[in-house]
């Protein structure tokens, strides 16, 4: 056997040598992070750990966006209208079942426009839609009933384990994105930027390994050329899994200088988010009624299933558990802080009354089921929790209609 390692080692490094991993541009700097903004719009985009002061004064020119809008249409300021807000999660091909509550909110009659809308992930690519209301409810539908693998990735060789950046290549869905968030939807965005609305979206730097908030509205309004493509990069990374899907290279240039960020799906940190905990809305001083829909994209009981006695069943099964852990406490998280400022909470996820089988990820006939599932729910007045499981109602037990 001895006698074999020198061939195997050359052999080794032939094949290493011709499989050389991706390319790119140097990462920012750590004390820049913060500083650097791509397309060099100042308020493109926030860190959510970092100094809650940028969204706070965000939120305050987004209020006062509102009221000169408001004052324009002849409507009342004092008290301003209650605001409403919505936080949609991760969850893949589950985004099914938030497609099918949106739309069936509107066709329950009582859909509010939102003052916020939030998304990572399948959340990600959900915002926009329900950001801009029921005109886009079709778009929302035909998303998220016609979705294939092969609309969404093409995999790669077992190699791209060590030579890639990832599993599969997420082209086709680079394509969807960019059929959908065209010119005419940015610029939707934009005009609802300008009255006091705001569109956020959440991806990880991975570089920085911090969670980045982006300010879609802020960029659709920019008029930068290149805003276009910037947003469909976003929508792009917010959903590209860890290791499954390719990572989006970001440029941005700072003193100069030409650097990359490497962002992937907004869940490796957070699978959804309202507004950071930081932010004091009590002591703003701002009184105003405020309501705050959560949907999450996935149950939230335990998912029963009995593990094989193998590593990599052990491994992707740990995984599973600490994904739906994490999905888990982020709505325990914003529950409570809705509860310290006041706001009203509504939660919305999956049941364990859908039992639909799934053959495979982005299975076309699991997800019309699951967004028929999600359109009944609303309809039927089941979809809103006002606790988390665990807190009061378990989980899986319809609530009582409200």
């Amino acid at each position: 056997m001895m006698r074999y390692l020198p061939l195997l080692a050359v052999m080794t490094g032939v094949f290493v040598a011709g499989c050389s991993i991706p390319s790119r541009d140097p990462a920012v700097p750590r004390v820049d992070t913060t500083r650097a903004q791509p397309l060099g719009i100042p308020n493109a985009r926030f860190y959510a750990d970092a100094d809650p002061k940028p969204m706070i004064e965000e939120g305050t020119a987004a209020v006062q966006r509102e009221v000169a809008t408001l004052q324009a249409e002849g409507r009342p300021i004092r008290p301003l209208p209650p605001a409403y807000f919505l936080a949609v999660s991760g969850g893949g091909d589950n985004g099914a079942f938030g497609a099918g509550l949106i739309n069936g909110w509107t066709e329950l009659g009582n859909r509010p426009q939102f003052k916020m809308v939030t998304g990572v992930s399948t959340g990600a690519l959900i915002a926009p839609f329900a950001f801009l209301g029921s005109a886009y409810d079709a778009q929302l539908r035909e998303v998220y009933t016609t979705m294939t693998p092969e609309r969404v990735y093409i995999a790669r060789g077992l190699s791209a384990a060590l030579f890639n950046d990832a599993m599969a290549d997420t082209s086709p869905l680079a394509s969807v994105i960019a059929k959908y968030a065209d010119q005419s939807l940015l610029d939707a965005i934009a005009a609802e930027y300008r009255k006091g609305r705001l569109l956020m979206i959440g991806t990880t730097d991975l570089d920085a390994q911090r969670p980045v908030i982006w300010n879609i509205g802020a960029i659709a309004a920019s008029g930068k050329p290149g805003a276009l493509e910037l947003v469909r990069k976003i929508l792009r990374a917010s959903a590209a899994i860890p290791g499954a899907f390719e990572p989006v290279m970001l440029d941005v240039e700072l003193d100069g200088k030409r650097y990359q960020e490497m962002h992937v799906d907004g869940g490796a940190i957070a699978q959804l988010f309202l507004y950071p905990p930081s932010i004091d809305i009590v002591g703003s001083g701002l009184k105003r009624e405020r309501h705050a829909y959560v949907i999450r994209n996935a149950r939230l009981d335990p998912d029963y299933a009995m593990a094989e006695r193998r590593t990599i069943s052990i491994a992707g099964r740990a995984i599973n558990t600490m994904l739906a852990a994490s999905g888990y406490n982020d709505v325990i998280r914003t529950y409570f802080v809705t509860k310290r400022d006041g706001v009203d909470y509504s939660l919305a996820y999956m049941g364990s009354d859908f039992t639909y089988p799934k053959k495979g990820e982005f299975d076309q006939a699991y997800m019309q089921a699951l967004y028929a599932y999600g359109v009944q729910q609303m309809l039927s007045g089941r979809a809103w929790h006002k606790v988390p499981p665990g807190l009061g109602q378990p989980a899986g037990v319809p609530p009582r209609a409200m």
